[in-house]
């Protein structure tokens, strides 16, 4: 009986589509051997995913839980054996709030990002006005759209729910996931469920009433949506620590060195490299995975394919801080009573929105104080990315003032800045995506993982890095 040979396989990137990756890879290998190196340029594994703990606080420099509802992210913390460390937002907070004129106001019961679920929910909300709330109600009569091109968000929200709507409520709540901007966020590569809705079953009042039926829960359907999220009793890095440990256990070789050009010789695949203090050098691989931002990778197969290369460098990114912010209970007004609120655009304030860490999970601030994240940046303000940290700490005080009431100056400050991290999907994102991955088949023994692609939630990186593990394993000696 034949066996597949072992191959030399190099992963480059350690995030958490890099690990994934590798992880599979070492799944695939079952006794034939594979060697497996990783490279990370950074200073650290797990890219975004990190959690800082610091006198009673912890603090999540970026994703605070992931969406438990798909099934990549739960079967990788099962293969971990993680599973008893999982927690889910308390079930008193299980909802958000929206900023309007002075006050917060809950997002309409049974409304999830596009799809309005409840007839009450719509008619009992403050967020909209009596003409804005029958416009909404209306969506169920709006006809399907035949043209043929792609709606931007902004234009798919507001044919269907009205302008009032987008704005309110549509605006916030996808500025909150991806920091970007409407009028070029791509319905097809962002929002293909809802997209879904319409061609399925006419209108998003009708997809979404089917889903919940699918739905046995007791909770409305915020509740539940947010029911399905949970978190790490010792933070999300737990998650990529874990995965770290485990391919090091497996023999995986990890090199913190930075990556300058990936291209194929009579030998086989060829990585070049460039260690910390710049001494160049050469890997052979049978089969290479370029799991970094598509600039990124665009530098590294720029010889290769210079095509290939040209798409991924057109994959834009946007950027965002994130400053935590830490007080004393009696120093907040607000109650928190949710997980957090998102700010419209139209109400003119810099906070993106504000996440109520103490509140949705246990043990995020010591006895006494709550723990709060305050969202700059994105795609309308990137000037708040190069504010220095007194300006940036000012900043997002004075947002906490107006929109919690806190006061004082606060015990526990942290700035994140990331950079460049959030890859926007812009209208035309799935075809420059095919386009790369026809580009990808060329080149057998070369793959492709992470959010530039197919998604930015952790369960979509997962997914990313164990398909270009299984692509890799099927053609590197083809």
């Amino acid at each position: 009986m034949s066996h597949a040979p072992a191959l030399r396989v190099v992963v480059i990137g350690g995030g958490l589509a890099g690990l994934a990756a590798a992880e599979a890879v070492t799944e695939h290998a079952a006794g034939r051997g594979h060697a497996v190196t990783l490279i990370e340029a950074g200073r650290r594994l797990g890219g975004v995913l990190a959690t800082t703990r610091r006198d009673g606080w912890l603090v999540e420099r970026s994703a605070d839980c992931f969406l438990a509802a798909r099934p990549e992210g739960i079967a990788l913390v099962d293969r971990l054996g993680l599973r008893g460390e999982l927690l889910g937002v308390d079930p008193r907070v299980r909802r958000a709030l929206v900023w309007q004129r002075g006050r917060t106001v809950p997002v309409p019961s049974g409304f999830r990002l596009l799809a309005p679920g409840r007839v009450g929910g719509i008619l009992h909300t403050a967020l909209l006005s009596p003409l804005g709330r029958l416009r909404l109600l209306a969506e169920r009569w709006v006809p399907r759209r035949h043209e043929a091109g792609e709606e931007s968000l902004e234009q798919f929200a507001v044919r269907r729910l009205g302008r009032q709507a987008f704005e309110r409520l549509v605006q916030p709540l996808a500025a909150g996931i991806w920091t970007a901007d409407p009028a070029r966020l791509g319905m097809a590569a962002a929002c293909p469920e809802f997209l879904a809705m319409e061609r399925d079953f006419g209108s998003l009042w009708a997809g979404e009433r089917a889903r919940l039926r699918t739905v046995a829960t007791t909770e409305d359907a915020a509740g539940a949506r947010y029911g399905q999220f949970v978190t790490f009793a010792a933070g999300m890095q737990t998650l990529t620590d874990r995965l770290a440990e485990r391919l090091r256990s497996a023999g995986v070789e990890f090199l913190m060195e930075r990556v300058t050009r990936v291209d194929r010789g009579a030998d086989g695949w060829r990585v070049a490299i460039v260690d910390a203090v710049g001494v160049d050098r050469t890997l052979t691989a049978d089969a290479v995975i370029v799991a970094t931002r598509g600039p990124a990778a665009a530098a590294m197969v720029a010889s290769l394919d210079p095509r290939l290369a040209t798409d991924l460098a057109g994959i834009v990114y946007a950027g965002s801080v994130i400053v935590s912010l830490g007080y004393p209970r009696t120093h907040v007004a607000h109650p928190l009573d949710a997980a957090g609120m998102v700010v419209p655009r139209v109400a003119g304030r810099r906070a993106l929105a504000v996440s109520f860490s103490s509140s949705k999970f246990p043990h995020r601030a010591p006895p006494g104080h709550v723990l709060v994240r305050v969202f700059l940046g994105g795609v309308f303000d990137p000037a708040a990315l190069v504010l220095d940290d007194g300006a940036m700490v000012e900043l997002a005080t004075r947002e906490a003032s107006d929109l919690i009431g806190a006061t004082g100056e606060p015990q526990f400050v942290q700035i994140d800045r990331w950079a460049d991290a959030m890859p926007q999907y812009h209208v035309g994102h799935n075809e420059r995506v095919a386009r790369i991955e026809a580009a990808v088949e060329s080149h057998p023994g070369l793959a492709l993982a992470g959010a530039a692609y197919h998604g930015v939630g952790i369960p979509q990186v997962i997914a990313s890095g164990r398909s270009a593990a299984a692509a890799i394993s099927g053609s590197a000696r083809g």
